[in-house]
């Protein structure tokens, strides 16, 4: 599926907003049946559209490509529990705003590491210092966010 540039960014703007509301539910619904069973609760739930998705409108392949795939890209799932838990646990004792800015600011220098490392063999995008310093003014914004 080819979006181009303009699309992916749109579609990556669309799953960080619904990032900060799945936080706020899954710390909702944490703070009804507990966070571990809350993180339960979303995957189960996750799971079961994922499937109707592969089943219904993906390529139902994957049991003939899962093998192909390296192994360490199947931990994906792994760091999917521990974020859900992580941001629900969060969010429940931080807030959603701050909670999210920690995340966003993570993120990004993650994201960099990752672009420079070449990941799993991802699109390598070279580090220029000037990114550094956009960082930086996302960390001293997100400082400013969370000041009191």
């Amino acid at each position: 599926m080819q979006l181009g540039n303009i699309g992916a960014l749109l579609i990556a703007a669309l799953s960080g907003a619904a990032m900060a509301a799945q936080g706020t539910m899954n710390s909702v619904l944490g703070k009804t049946v507990g966070l571990w069973q809350a993180t339960l609760v979303v995957h189960i739930l996750g799971t079961a559209l994922s499937a109707l998705a592969v089943f219904t409108i993906g390529k139902s392949d994957l049991l003939l490509k899962i093998g192909s795939a390296n192994p360490i890209s199947w931990f994906g799932g792994v760091l999917g529990v521990m974020i859900v838990f992580g941001v629900a646990t969060s969010m429940s004792q931080v807030g959603v705003s701050p909670a999210t800015t920690a995340i966003i600011s993570a993120q990004l220098l993650a994201a960099f590491l990752i672009d420079q490392l070449n990941f799993l063999g991802v699109k390598q995008i070279p580090f220029h210092p000037i990114k550094l310093a956009g960082a930086a003014m996302i960390i001293v914004g997100a400082w400013i966010i969370l000041k009191k």
